[in-house]
């Protein structure tokens, strides 16, 4: 079936030619070494097929918050030898991401050759998108390929100005996450469930509100279970709970009634006195029974069991964020339970499992989880705004 993009496969004879490869690279660092190469592997496919095929490779990105100034702290130099090992293949280093600098390292570069040019924040016209910038990058190549979905939803020069200036392709690591997401969301086999958690209701709003219209199942966990049970007249003790978004998340319920969405909160929980490892108050009740002193910091297994039983019946599965305060013991227990389910109803062919959001990557892979699933999206930001049902800037210019 035709995409709604171009791809690598899109893109012809490419000998020779000069290739502008936006990858993020923002990866985290410790004494100088790059604790997480998680990114720098996921860059690997796309980076390798297009030196194979000839081409000059040149990889645009960012690193760190430089504010529109040369700061070497922020200078993706640091990344090349990272990157080299990562690819088993040289990668030189061009010190600008446009003008002569970057021409000048362009000249000495034969088919085949891969190299990083120098942060792309250090313009000020990076972020604004400015079109000045935009030309004076697209003026060094002769392709533009996407492959950081991650930093899809900024609307900058490397990451949509220029897929307006070049022919425009989505890179291998770009077009699985976009083929995930859209057998997700955009065109599931139904019934579809979403499992949604997190601390504070606040910073999901949009996720939700955009969620009950799209699919069968909202299990909601976390912290945010508790302003819901709040809101259905449930007396959570010492919870985390904003209880001034009652009447927000009443709306929420009315919203999901109406497009036949079953919203699943816990009937039995796991609460404590205290939140610590294995603290000697621990223990489950029915979300009847919460005391004054105690705060719900799980969901019950009774609770658990019966979404594995919603699961079984779904053909597609969203996740983003953790059932329960999953970092200590045994406040793991219903994501470890609930993952493994989704785990293994994938591992059968029974689900499309898509999960994404930082908390949620750490959560299945404590969960021994992670490999089974059909696709784990590392972006945050942009992840989010996807389950929001916004228009990510640097997948539409791809569309265009």
């Amino acid at each position: 079936m035709a995409k709604p993009f171009k791809t690598l496969d899109d893109m012809g004879d490419i000998t020779s030619k000069v290739v502008l490869v936006r990858e993020d690279l923002n990866v985290p660092m410790q004494d100088g070494s790059v604790s997480d190469d998680t990114r720098l592997r996921a860059a690997m496919p796309t980076i390798l097929e297009l030196a194979d095929r000839g081409a000059k490779v040149l990889i645009l990105a960012h690193f760190g918050r430089p504010k529109g100034q040369k700061n070497p702290e922020f200078s993706l130099s640091k990344i090349t030898r990272p990157l080299t090992q990562v690819l088993g293949r040289e990668v030189q280093f061009i010190p600008d991401c446009q003008g002569e600098a970057a021409t000048d390292g362009i000249k000495v570069m034969r088919n085949g050759d891969i190299a990083i040019l120098e942060n792309t924040r250090f313009h000020a016209g990076e972020e604004k998108n400015d079109p000045a910038l935009v030309d004076a990058i697209a003026a060094i190549g002769d392709l533009y390929v996407n492959d950081a979905f991650s930093a899809a939803h900024r609307a900058h020069a490397s990451t949509e100005g220029l897929a307006h200036k070049l022919p425009a392709f989505a890179g291998r690591s770009m077009e699985k996450e976009l083929d995930a997401l859209e057998a997700a969301l955009g065109a599931p086999v139904k019934p579809v469930a979403a499992v949604v958690g997190g601390a504070k209701v606040s910073t999901k709003l949009d996720v939700l509100n955009n969620l009950v219209t799209k699919v069968d199942h909202l299990i909601i966990g976390g912290g945010m279970a508790n302003t819901f049970l709040h809101a259905r007249g449930v007396d959570v003790g010492k919870s985390l709970c904003e209880k001034d978004l009652a009447g927000t998340a009443d709306a929420i319920f009315d919203k999901a009634e109406e497009a036949g969405c079953i919203i699943h909160l816990p009937y039995d929980v796991v609460v404590a006195k205290e939140f610590a490892a294995n603290p000697p108050s621990v223990r489950t009740c029915n979300v009847h029974e919460v005391a004054e002193d105690e705060m719900i910091l799980d969901v019950g297994p009774a609770a658990v069991e019966a979404l594995g039983d919603a699961l079984k019946n779904c053909r597609t599965l969203v996740w983003n964020g953790p059932l329960g305060a999953f970092e200590i013991a045994p406040f793991d227990a219903a994501t470890v339970a609930l993952a493994k389910t989704a785990a293994a109803l994938t591992k059968e062919g029974q689900l499309v499992s898509v999960a994404g959001g930082g908390d949620t990557v750490a959560a299945l892979n404590h969960a021994g989880a992670a490999a089974d699933f059909t696709f784990i999206s590392t972006a945050g930001g942009a992840f989010l705004e996807w389950m929001e049902g916004k228009e990510l800037p640097g997948v539409k210019a791809l569309y265009a």
